[in-house]
């Protein structure tokens, strides 16, 4: 087991065991923000022939090399038509946007450009070779634009479609346990006691889970009981690809988490070198990855967003560019200053904002790791290196979060 490690370290370690991948097979229209399981190869060219861009008319374009060029209409060439006139010397054809190009023709005057009268068109514009659009200048069969590890989203769902697909192959979403743990815990919804507080963990972890596109399923809570924690963690290992606690994985007499990784699991480390979210452990229980995230609510959903969330695109086969995930990095100038960690890599609370040119960010409420409320009035976390602070002004790297 390592202790203390960075959070590239613990990235790495993570990365060692994936989730297993499974694919399932999904209707188009039901596939919107899943992840392909596979390259998905077009069927077609795109465009699958010679159309115009728009409205006009297709013409030679030696024809019309001075206004007011007077050609003999020669009939339509509509979107889907079944038979398309010829176009010869001196001669033009109506054409509508998306449909195919006459054979002859090799330019389109835009109908804006152009009177007719008694079956004859003058030409008041340019004959533009460019207003067609060439078979395959987008796609070509064999193609492989939609890569495994892609989302699906409403654009690659259009570009799928093009492409002749009416179902892909997609990565089924991994089922995660989320297991919150303490003896002052409450459900929402149900009588406090004198020295309880409501569970609120489970949800946000839970909703972050299906954020990155996973299936949560969240348990009952479990009171300081190594039984009642081993009795979880085993129905949890033995139907969901991973498992994510919440509480009890710190130093305490009652971090009953990290006490049964260390007595019966597989800890593969504990506590990263970052603040806030010092404490998390990852490791495995019967061979199922668990990753353990401190109590505090500010905590487990920082470590989610910087350690699990990648760690859960990467497993489905996406990378930084094309997954999932719940931030961007950006660069940002402050408007005051950001006191650092010593020796541990610094996330305070931030809101980002674009001003002209450039990203400023600032900060609007108390920063304490137990603040859920701070992750809502902000939208970024600052990425101060350890033992750094910064000053008004300062332009430091940051997380802008989805």
């Amino acid at each position: 087991m390592e202790k203390g490690v960075s959070l590239e370290r613990a990235l790495e370690i993570a990365n060692q065991t994936p989730i297993e991948r499974y694919q399932e097979i999904l209707p188009l229209d039901q596939a919107t923000g899943r992840i392909l399981f596979d390259d998905l190869i077009s069927l077609v060219d795109d465009p699958r022939f010679d159309n115009s861009a728009m409205d006009g008319w297709a013409v030679r374009e030696a024809d019309c090399q001075e206004s007011g060029a007077v050609l003999r209409i020669v009939g339509t060439s509509q979107a889907g038509s079944a038979e398309v006139p010829l176009v010869g010397e001196g001669e033009a054809c109506s054409i509508m946007t998306g449909a195919p190009i006459p054979e002859g023709a090799n330019a389109i005057v835009m109908i804006e450009d152009s009177t007719t009268h008694d079956g004859s068109v003058t030409i008041n514009g340019p004959a533009r070779p460019g207003f067609i659009r060439k078979r395959g200048e987008n796609l070509t069969e064999g193609e492989r634009p939609l890569r495994s590890g892609n989302i699906l989203t409403p654009s690659a769902i259009s570009l799928a479609a093009t492409m002749g697909h009416d179902t892909v192959s997609v990565v089924r979403p991994p089922s995660i346990a989320v297991i919150g743990v303490g003896d002052e815990l409450t459900p929402p919804g149900e009588p406090l006691s004198e020295n309880s507080i409501y569970e609120s963990n489970t949800f946000g972890i839970s909703s972050l889970v299906k954020k990155m596109g996973g299936t949560p399923r969240r348990s009952a809570l479990i009171r300081d009981s190594i039984e009642d924690l081993r009795k979880a963690l085993d129905e949890a290992a033995g139907s969901c690809d991973a498992i994510i606690t919440s509480g009890g994985v710190s130093m305490g007499e009652w971090d009953i988490v990290r006490q049964i990784m260390e007595q019966e699991g597989d800890i593969r480390f504990w506590r990263i070198m970052m603040r806030p979210g010092g404490p998390p452990l990852f490791g495995y229980w019967k061979g199922t990855p668990l990753f353990g995230l401190p109590g505090n609510p500010v905590s487990s959903h920082v470590v989610f967003t910087v350690l699990v969330a990648p760690w859960m695109s990467k497993s489905m086969g996406s990378d930084e560019a094309n997954g999932s995930s719940m931030a961007n990095r950006v660069r940002v100038t402050m408007q005051e200053p950001l006191k650092g960690a010593p020796g541990k890599l610094c996330m305070r609370r931030i809101s980002i904002r674009q001003e002209g040119n450039n990203l400023v960010a600032s900060t609007s409420t108390h920063q304490g790791s137990g603040n859920i409320h701070s992750m809502v009035a902000h939208n970024g976390l600052s990425l101060l290196p350890p033992d750094t602070s910064c000053q008004k002004g300062d332009t430091i790297d940051a997380l802008w979060l989805f």
